[in-house]
């Protein structure tokens, strides 16, 4: 069936019951004895004497979009001729940095036709670009279909909890059974692994291409670093001599590209630089790519007289590799402010000392048109355009 999976946002579905129930005839027992040197838990799946359904009905708190213990949840689904069909609903657990699935429903009629799969991998990707350790979720030991779908989608069991529902749930065959996916583990790579070297203008589709995967739906619905890169090569700041790509076994998988930067002092105008898009192919990311990037063309950037870089980027990735706010260089952004985003670096000892000012970067930065990015877009095989928690119109 065709359908498009789309935001539903809190303000207009606040409070929706989702009629989640199902019918089995099968369930998962779980044995839990307690022995001398510890327990013993056994999970072993059963066939009931009759089939057992569970409906919305039956329960005191029906299932609901943005409930308000969930301080964070962001919901999509799709629509059939304004019928929501499906839905699922994701809370941030910030403190231990996962994301938890709190609602999925396929609507019966609708179900075995991909929608949860389709759902599930909108999950992960939150999950991906949110850079979350595991995606985790609830179901009961009796929703034998809901395990067996989890199973297929790659979760495992993580825990149980015998008591969730009332003081009897073991003797009930419905105990809550957590399970959780996480996504692959990479392997860094080493500088030996990657060449590391100047595009040429036969790379430049591939780098494009590249670039768009590697921002497509991260700050805003879409992306357009793909475009400012191509308008980037034709703007006079522009520093091919240090900007690099990164390429394994000859697929390009990273970039970086530099330019010129001023911090402006009244009459003082300091040159420095500045560097953007700096990205990694999706499948690379996690493995120091950017990293390596990083450190191979600062290298070269002090080596050709260059002081320090500023920058607007991500706080929790760029301070680990010696960036600071720039606050401690007493640098402010073009209207005099200064956040964790915005950081900077010296490249040799005492680099920005003495360079006080606002910080100004090219105006290719700043005048991105939406129709020319929507026209650029056509260059390139289509994405979907998905609405994520963080991103700005």
């Amino acid at each position: 069936m065709d359908y498009e999976i789309v935001h539903l946002p809190k303000d207009q579905w606040k409070g929706t019951v989702l009629p989640i129930g199902y019918t089995s005839d099968q369930y998962y027992d779980v044995i839990v004895n307690q022995e001398e040197k510890g327990f013993a838990i056994k999970i072993e799946k059963k066939d009931f004497p009759e089939k057992v359904t569970h409906t919305p009905q039956e329960y005191d708190f029906p299932d609901k979009l943005y409930e308000d213990h969930w301080e964070h949840a962001f919901a999509w689904g799709v629509l059939l001729e304004d019928r929501l069909i499906a839905a699922i609903e994701t809370d941030q657990e910030l403190w231990s940095n996962r994301l938890r699935i709190t609602e999925l429903w396929v609507a019966e009629e609708y179900r075995k036709q991909g929608l949860g799969h389709a759902l599930m991998e909108v999950a992960k990707e939150q999950a991906r670009l949110e850079r979350r350790r595991a995606i985790i979720l609830e179901t009961q030991s009796c929703n034998v279909n809901a395990i067996d779908f989890y199973l297929h989608e790659g979760f495992i069991l993580i825990g149980l909890d015998t008591c969730c529902y009332r003081n009897n749930d073991l003797q009930r065959k419905e105990v809550r059974l957590e399970f959780g996916w996480f996504p692959e583990e990479k392997k860094r790579l080493s500088r030996d692994e990657i060449d590391i070297r100047r595009e040429t203008p036969q790379d430049w589709y591939q780098v494009e291409l590249m670039t768009q995967h590697a921002f497509w739906n991260k700050h805003h619905m879409g992306c357009d670093e793909h475009y400012l890169l191509h308008k980037l090569r034709q703007d006079k700041d522009y520093l091919p001599e240090l900007s690099a790509i990164a390429v394994k076994n000859g697929e390009i998988i990273g970039c970086i590209m530099y330019s010129k930067a001023r911090v402006v002092d009244g009459d003082k105008v300091h040159e420095i630089l500045t560097f953007g898009p700096l990205c990694v192919e999706p499948k690379w990311q996690g493995c120091g790519v950017g990293e390596l990037l990083l450190k191979e063309t600062m290298d070269l950037a002090a080596r050709k007289g260059y002081k320090g870089i500023v920058i607007f980027g991500e706080p929790d990735y760029y301070p680990r590799i010696g960036f600071k706010t720039c606050d401690h260089f007493g640098i402010t952004t073009a209207d005099g402010k200064n956040f964790d985003a915005f950081m900077g670096i010296e490249l040799v000892e005492g680099g920005l000392q003495g360079i006080k000012g606002k910080f100004c970067e090219s105006e290719v930065f700043h005048n991105l048109p939406k129709d020319e990015v929507e026209e650029y877009n056509k260059k390139f095989p289509p994405l979907r355009k998905m609405r994520f928690p963080g991103q700005w119109d």
